[in-house]
């Protein structure tokens, strides 16, 4: 079985890193370049890079902080925001990325997915979902969170699977940054209804909430930020932490 991956977030607002919680109240949390180089050194199997307004302020993502940042990294590079066309997957390869997270543009244009798949491979296109709940069901938000799309998650996850996408980002927006655990239900019902790796985001606390995550629902990596970005927990204290409870890590 492959090593749990962790995999910190760094969420990009007007070229600095932000964190806020259930995607508003934004505060800035530091430099993009400073993070990556922080993270790789304490241990993290991957990073992702997600230029969060790029959508919503309808324009492309960041391409010189994305070189910068890709530049200093050797671990694996997820970059995501204002994707829009399979010339963007071309950019960001160019640019340093090892895979794409696609969002918005995937509800608009769910064919991107299959052509991104076939052109570049399946292990390179990651499905980001942000679902929240509403009305007592799970629907799939986009831009930034701002836009109720109407699909139902688990539904919009099938889907993107049968599409082509190598992995699916899931981040529980009523879980993000309230520090009170992973969305369990959600991700057990996930990993039951689909065979793609399953990557856990939104309402880490603390290094239990790691655990569970990997053991109840069966997540395949957690991703987190808050918790790295303002010293509150080292990835090589967590990976340990996880390591002594029998969960397999990369130390």
């Amino acid at each position: 079985m492959p090593a749990k991956r962790i995999i910190p977030c760094l969420d990009i607002k007007d070229g600095r890193v932000v964190k806020g919680t259930n995607f508003v109240n934004l505060r800035d949390a530091g430099d993009a370049v400073e993070l990556a180089l922080r993270y790789e050194e304490e241990g993290a199997d991957e990073l992702v890079f997600l230029d969060i307004t790029a959508s919503h302020e309808k324009r492309k993502i960041l391409a010189d902080l994305v070189k910068e940042v890709a530049g200093v990294l050797r671990i694996p590079f997820t970059v995501g925001g204002g994707v829009s066309d399979i010339r963007d997957f071309e950019l960001l390869f160019n640019l340093g990325a090892d895979k794409v997270s696609l969002n918005s543009a995937i509800v608009k244009t769910p064919g991107l997915i299959t052509e991104a798949a076939r052109q570049f491979g399946s292990q390179a296109v990651v499905a980001a979902i942000d679902v929240n709940l509403a009305d007592n069901s799970y629907f799939v938000f986009v831009k930034g969170g701002r836009e109720n799309t109407g699909i139902e998650g688990f539904d919009w996850c099938r889907r993107v699977a049968d599409l082509g996408a190598g992995e699916i980002l899931l981040t529980s927006m009523n879980k993000d940054g309230t520090r009170s655990g992973y969305d369990l239900g959600f991700l057990k019902k996930l990993k039951e209804l689909v065979p793609l790796p399953v990557i856990a985001s939104g309402g880490a606390g603390n290094m239990e909430h790691f655990l569970e995550a990997f053991t109840v629902a069966g997540a395949d990596a957690c991703l987190t930020a808050g918790l790295f970005h303002f010293g509150e927990l080292s990835i090589t204290d967590l990976k340990l932490y996880l390591s002594r409870k029998g969960i397999e890590v990369r130390l």
